[in-house]
């Protein structure tokens, strides 16, 4: 059943429909002809809406489809329990899709569409170029029209400049930024003594080049034995045969790959390391999903590492189980690709929004700031200077999962690869928070 492109996770039942609705329960039971015609029902409650902008077209569109079954799941968790209390009434929470095409002119278009529908939330996280302009859009848009201002929530968006010296008020990240992720992997790769010569390839735009910049400051710290043999720049998105990269990868005589490469960029990378047989470790942001795991196939394993908040072999009960139910509803393995971020920040806007008891932009903000998440899936904290989240982070290497792998395999595969990952390394940056260079402007300072 299609929802014109509009997708809550709940009905919003109004007038004739919750009537109808009422008839159809009636004619269940047997009992509507004998019964006297009901009253028209009583309005639901208007539903908390939030605004998704996001590539669903275009050369990342895998990766946006990914965010949209993830927050529709994390949303219809919160509508299943009766909704977010907002005063004495429960609101649903309604996701609605606006398509940016990965493009920043169509996401500040998008964002002029959703600002025109009233709608308070904006949640974005594909490409930090976008996130940048976002952010600088929404703070504009709250100083002109402040009756109508909007918080921009950010899942994946991860240029550490965004809680830094770009830092806003109306802008919370909750994921861990290119700097913290990029910190775990190197205590990880600085581990692995077979590690001698590395390669760093990464997109050509702010994240790209943030990653590549972070990687040779870390491995340099922590490992100054190692030779960087190659620093390479690709266009985003517009590779369809990464074979000539891999070659140059191969010749430099490299061990290692370090990327921040995503979605299709990346997916594209390992299946062109694969064909020439680069017989390389890769130490990744997101070589965990989205293709990749099936791309890369057995040559990964021991190899393939990546870095996230989470992972299904990580061992944590309550997590597990919402990844069992999520992995429930999938109609095809490779829709297999879950972020624990998404469900953990739609659970803290809910309770930041309760707290606040409004949706105003400002108080919900202020709710959010400083605010510990401490029950499923994972423990968290809202950092109030910088309106950074800090996570769990783990770093993991692929192995053998499921069924054929045998006793010793990991419990999940991933996208039906017969691939998983197993924890390698732990950090919790609420243990030893990094130190941030904001200096926010506040409402009213």
């Amino acid at each position: 059943m299609r929802l014109s492109r509009r997708i809550a996770g709940v009905l919003n039942l109004r007038g004739r429909a919750a009537a109808a609705l009422g008839a159809v329960a009636l004619c269940a039971t047997g009992l509507l002809a004998a019964l006297p015609a009901a009253p028209a029902a009583a309005q639901a409650p208007e539903p908390i809406r939030l605004a998704v902008i996001e590539g669903f077209s275009g050369p990342f569109a895998n990766a946006g489809d990914s965010v949209w079954r993830n927050l529709l799941f994390a949303v219809e968790r919160v509508n299943a329990r009766g909704g977010v209390r907002v005063g004495e009434v429960r609101r649903p929470l309604a996701i609605e899709r606006f398509d940016s095409q990965g493009q920043v002119e169509e996401a500040i278009a998008m964002l002029r569409r959703a600002t025109d529908q009233r709608i308070p939330f904006v949640l974005q996280g594909n490409s930090s170029a976008v996130a940048a302009a976002l952010a600088d859009a929404v703070a504009a848009h709250n100083e002109r029209v402040p009756a109508n201002r909007v918080l921009f929530l950010n899942y994946s968006a991860v240029d550490p400049g965004l809680t830094n010296e770009r830092c806003s008020f109306w802008h919370f990240r909750f994921d861990a930024h290119a700097g913290m992720r990029m910190g775990a992997l190197v205590d990880a790769l600085a581990q692995n003594r077979a590690v001698r010569r590395v390669y760093l390839i990464n997109q050509d735009y702010s994240f790209g080049r943030q990653v590549a910049s972070l990687a040779r400051q870390a491995i340099a710290a922590a490992r100054p034995d190692i030779e960087i043999v190659g620093d390479e720049l690709h266009p985003l998105g517009r590779i369809k045969d990464f074979v000539p990269y891999a070659a140059k990868i191969k010749a430099a005589g490299a061990d290692t790959v370090v990327t921040g490469n995503w979605g299709n960029d990346l997916t594209f990378l390992v299946r062109g390391a694969r064909e020439i047989g680069l017989a390389a470790n890769f130490y990744t942001f997101y070589g965990n999903g989205l293709g990749a795991p099936a791309a890369i196939g057995e040559a990964g394993v021991d190899r393939v590492r990546a870095v996230a908040e989470w992972h299904p072999n990580a061992g944590v009960d309550a997590a597990q189980r919402i990844y069992e139910t999520f992995r429930e509803r999938m109609r095809d393995p490779r829709d297999d690709y879950f972020n624990m971020r998404h469900v953990v920040m739609i659970e803290m806007l809910a309770a930041a929004v309760e707290a606040a008891g409004a949706t105003d932009a400002v108080a919900v903000a202020r709710r959010l700031e400083g605010r510990s998440h401490r029950g499923a899936p994972y423990e968290a904290t809202m950092r109030a200077e910088d309106h950074q989240l800090l996570t769990p982070l783990y770093v993991s290497v692929m192995q053998r999962a499921g069924p054929a792998a045998g006793p010793a395999g990991l419990r999940f595969d991933l996208e039906g690869s017969g691939l998983g990952f197993r924890t390698e390394r732990f950090v919790d940056l609420r243990a030893a928070p990094p130190a941030h260079a904001c200096a926010m402007k506040r409402p009213g300072g």
